[in-house]
């Protein structure tokens, strides 16, 4: 789940993954930090999260990392398909 505020020429990106099996660790990786994992925060609803703020305007690819090895999508954006024959979620903002 995705929640989104817009200021100016900034967004607040609330990135939500609602595990759905035993997850240990979720973190969220993309374009806007070339990839880079961010460890996400749990909360007491077993629910993890992370804001970030990017550029109004811009699109990213992006995907949650779980359990340091399943690479997983967000069902709210569109989905493209990578060079490792997976697949990244597609975020305009």
């Amino acid at each position: 789940m995705l929640t989104m505020k817009k200021n100016g020429n900034r967004v607040w990106v609330t990135f939500t993954f609602s595990p759905t099996y035993s997850v240990e660790d979720v973190a969220v990786s993309g374009e806007w930090n070339e990839w880079k994992e961010e460890p996400m925060k749990q909360k007491k609803n077993g629910d993890y999260y992370i804001t970030k703020i990017l550029r109004a305007g811009d699109s990213f690819q992006f995907g949650y990392k779980v359990n340091q090895n399943d690479w997983l999508t967000e069902e709210a954006c569109p989905s493209v398909p990578t060079v490792y024959a997976s697949q990244n979620s597609l975020l305009t903002l």
